[in-house]
């Protein structure tokens, strides 16, 4: 299904920003302060005598020891555990913990719908009765018809911690191909199941990493992008370079597939293959780092020599197939317009001629996809969701009534059908699918959730603040309608990297923070790319510290406008985000009372040394590189820990299977953190096991973690937790 909005063709991102990852509080009652731990005595972490000459300054790296495999060096994994003891052991003790596990066990249990993929007139999607570890796919043969159970993950590990990943049907039903992830990893065994019968055909795909799926329209087959398979010992951490597109053939070993696109005189790029809804064309994008700027090669599958027709070269823009006709091929593209248009190109023309289609608009078009007739194109209009309608032309037919302030997606279609489905949520409003006609602009609710909370009885704000440097940045600001006026405990969540937007969506353990009386915030800080292009440069490179900046003015808006006070601010963030949070820890430590890093990237001079890092020097420039050391070092959050000061109460977390961004940063990080004598408040690490950067992880895992983030939260910014009735 081409063109799918909010699809970027190559999923090499940092990550998905970590939101918050649950919901609010049932349970025992208050316990009391006597009952509260004191600040832990940490364990030992033996300090090495490693340092560089880098660009004639020299760099200490007494923890370079902890970069090893936590899997297979007992010493590290000897370091892990005593670190968990004294975690454990905090957490455990801390009040109100008992109370959010209680609650978000409670606030996840209720019925979630994914959004239903068409294909041979079967409906294909993912459902969670509400305490499932992983969502079981499921199949109607008609749109309301009888659902019918394809795919369970639950019984495919003991511990839950193996995912269903990426799935796609073929273009007649019969046939899902579908991705395991096993451990949190990124990477993916491809399986195929016969729809008919739910059995699993022999074939087997294995060394699968950040590809996307496309059947030939014939379903003879599939194309995907693979590296080389990793040599013993080297999984976990090596480099991803090799990168190419195969063609499998069902019924074939893996070894007989065929080669169809590579690169091998530049092995650092990527490639991404999708195949057009006609059969016709395999549109390969290739990439370098985590950029959205792409080469676009198209290859003729109906021509048995394989034509390959040249799109666009150079690294220079994005572009994201819209849909096609025949040899038009419509792409959404920042090609002379910053905020994005798109454009239709003739692909079997000399010298493909393109044609503008939609032209830039003030907001920032997200995605577009041909459905029926109709082009329909995603707009964020100041990080909230516009969706516009247009015909293959380009003439504006009107807008898809959304139901609110909030974010869609979805709409993923093809050209002669008009139905299609898309997914609306807000801060207070959990995922509802809608199905919609293109043809008439008529919606209807396809899936709606019930929850243990009333969405009424919160409020949903969005304000503009200054930067230093007189910026307005926006930010959306949650509560308890009924929440007293003056100074509560603030939840400031960022991300700000990779142009990735933080648009308005549902977190179950978001409105565990709120209920209790808890303030939320997220801050649209430069570096995302809510407004286009610009907004994403200023923040990234040498302008990475206007994040940072826009960070810290957010909370100090906060407090000038009395929401909370500086001993009642927690940051959180995570991946990219956990990054910011330590690098603004590190440059006002007196503004914060907790700080959440998760999965965060915090030795910048080594970050792309390891697995996807090296896809993002894109965003944070090269360590190699003079003119971005100097950058880099600055606000490392590893290398700018200042010993002496009071740092705010701080809560490291990260997994021990973590492929995407290794646990040697946050475990570096935290060795020294607290060998820095920051304060007394206390500054530990919880290492998840079998988990990896977030995606694929058990609910019981993310219930027990969201707990135990919470109840640090709340304890070090004085939020009295209380059983919910």
């Amino acid at each position: 299904m081409a063109g799918v909005i909010h699809l970027r063709p190559i999923a090499v991102l940092l990550s998905v920003p970590l939101f918050a990852l649950s919901m609010p509080a049932l349970g025992q009652t208050s316990e009391s302060a006597a009952a509260m731990p004191t600040t832990p005595s940490y364990p030992k972490s033996e300090r090495g005598t490693v340092s560089e000459e880098l660009f004639g300054r020299t760099v200490a790296d007494p923890y370079r020891w902890l970069e090893n495999d936590v899997r297979e060096d007992p010493k590290v994994a000897a370091w892990v555990a005593a670190q968990n003891k004294v975690t454990d052991a905090y957490l455990n003790g801390l009040p109100g913990r008992d109370i959010f596990k209680a609650r978000l066990t409670a606030l996840f249990d209720y019925e979630r719908f994914g959004v239903p993929v068409r294909e041979g007139g079967r409906y294909f999607y993912q459902k969670n009765d509400g305490l499932q570890n992983q969502s079981p796919l499921y199949v109607r043969d008609s749109v309301e018809g009888a659902e019918r159970l394809l795919i369970d993950p639950n019984g495919w590990s003991e511990d839950g911690a193996t995912a269903l990943g990426e799935w796609t049907p073929s273009k007649d039903g019969s046939k899902l191909l579908y991705a395991i992830q096993d451990g949190g990893s990124d990477w993916r065994t491809l399986k195929i199941l016969d729809v008919a019968s739910g059995q699993v055909l022999a074939d087997e795909v294995k060394w699968v990493k950040f590809s996307g799926l496309a059947w030939a329209k014939n379903g003879s087959g599939f194309f995907y992008s693979r590296f080389p398979e990793p040599k013993e010992g080297e999984t976990f951490q090596q480099l991803n370079i090799n990168q190419a597109v195969y063609f499998h053939a069902l019924g074939t070993p893996q070894e007989k597939d065929r080669l169809v696109y590579a690169t091998t005189d530049r092995p650092k790029l990527n490639h991404v293959a999708e195949v057009t809804d006609d059969g016709k064309w395999l549109v390969i994008y290739s990439s370098e780092g985590t950029d959205d700027r792409y080469e676009v090669t198209a290859i003729d599958l109906t021509d048995p020599k394989m034509g390959r027709k040249i799109v666009a070269r150079g690294l220079e823009h994005s572009w994201n197939l819209a849909g096609s006709q025949g040899d038009t091929l419509f792409f959404v593209t920042d090609l002379d317009a910053p905020r994005r248009r798109i454009v239709s190109i003739d692909i079997a023309s000399p010298g493909r001629v393109m044609r503008e289609i939609v032209g830039q608009d003030q907001a920032v078009l997200d995605g577009a996809s041909i459905v029926g007739d109709t082009l329909l194109a995603s707009y964020m209009v100041d990080v909230k969701s516009a969706v516009r309608r247009y015909s293959l032309a380009g003439k504006r037919l009107g807008e898809v009534a959304l139901p609110g302030i909030g974010s869609a997606s979805g709409f993923g279609g093809e050209a002669g059908e008009p139905e299609t489905f898309f997914a609306f949520t807000s801060f207070d409003r959990p995922t509802t699918i809608y199905r919609y006609d293109s043809a008439t602009g008529e919606a209807d609710v396809w899936a709606a959730p019930k929850v243990a909370f009333d969405p009424e009885a919160y409020a949903v704000e969005q304000i503009f603040y200054a930067s230093k440097d007189g910026t307005k940045v926006p930010m959306f600001i949650v509560r308890r309608k009924d929440l007293p006026k003056g100074p509560a405990p603030t939840l400031l969540y960022g991300y700000g990297g990779f142009n990735i937007s933080l648009t308005p969506a549902f977190s179950a353990s978001r409105i565990a923070w709120m209920e209790q009386g808890g303030v939320l915030a997220v801050a649209n800080i430069r570096g995302g790319g809510e407004y286009g292009k610009d907004w994403h440069n200023a923040g990234r490179l040498a302008s990475k510290q206007n994040g940072f900046d826009d960070f810290i003015a957010a909370a100090e808006y906060l407090i000038a406008e009395g929401i909370t006070a500086k001993d009642k601010l927690a940051i959180q963030g995570g991946s990219n985000g956990g990054l910011l949070v330590g690098a603004v820890v590190n440059q006002r430590p007196d503004l914060f009372a907790v700080g959440l890093p998760a999965v965060g990237v915090m030795d910048m001079l080594r970050f792309d040394r390891w697995t996807a890092g090296r896809y993002w020097v894109d965003d944070y420039g090269h360590p190699g590189k003079a003119e971005d050391f100097a950058t880099l070092l600055a606000y490392s959050p590893y290398h700018n820990i200042k010993g002496g000061k009071d740092y705010p109460a701080i809560l490291v977390t990260t997994a021990d299977t973590d492929d995407r961004v290794v646990p040697g940063h946050s475990f570096k990080y935290t060795a020294a953190l607290q060998a820095a004598k920051a304060g007394p408040r206390p500054h530990l690490i919880r290492i998840e096991t079998r988990a990896g950067h977030g995606a694929g992880k058990p609910t019981d895992k993310i219930i027990e973690e969201t707990a135990d983030v919470w109840a640090f939260a709340a304890k070090n910014t004085g939020l009295d937790v209380k059983a919910v009735k």
